[in-house]
């Protein structure tokens, strides 16, 4: 745990976005074995604030740029399952229909299937790759703008609570 100086050190903040609801002891046992009690909410108005926070998220779900946040997000992932799926099903089919192809020396021991095989692994951490750097470049920035965007508008729905 890193050691914070600053006026909030010592404070737990509830309405935190970056709190962590397990660091609370939520859903934990407390040094009986019985389950530890639920967290009161940190402000009692909050709850009868909660329609408006929920309408929030559906005007930032309506958002241009969380529509476009989730193009980004389709346009990469629909085609990358489009191929993986397809050199996946293909390998088994071909390994099932044609043996006699799948088992053709390529070098010493190593046949055609064994270099597939190999090839199904080496794929699935190109594509893994592939998605984190996509993700990194192109989506993980103006997804954290819309998460503190939208942090800010429920905090202003709530009365601008601290």
């Amino acid at each position: 745990m890193e050691k914070h100086d600053g006026r909030d050190t010592g404070k737990v903040r509830f309405d935190d976005p970056w709190y962590d609801a397990l660091a609370s002891g939520w859903g934990e046992l407390d040094g009986t074995g019985a389950p530890a009690p639920a967290v009161p909410p940190a402000h009692p108005e909050q709850e009868r604030r909660a329609g408006g926070a929920a309408d929030v998220y559906l005007e930032v779900q309506r958002s241009a740029a969380f529509q476009e946040v989730r193009s980004r997000y389709r346009r990469f992932v629909v085609p990358g399952v489009a191929v993986f799926f397809t050199w996946y099903v293909g390998y088994v089919v071909t390994a099932t229909t044609a043996p006699g192809f799948m088992a053709t020396p390529v070098a010493g021991a190593v046949n055609v299937a064994m270099v597939a095989g190999l090839g199904q692994f080496l794929t699935t951490f190109l594509f893994t790759w592939a998605y984190a750097r996509h993700a990194r470049l192109r989506r993980d920035r103006a997804a954290l703008d819309l998460r503190w965007d939208t942090q800010e508008l429920t905090r202003s729905v709530r009365g601008g609570e601290r």
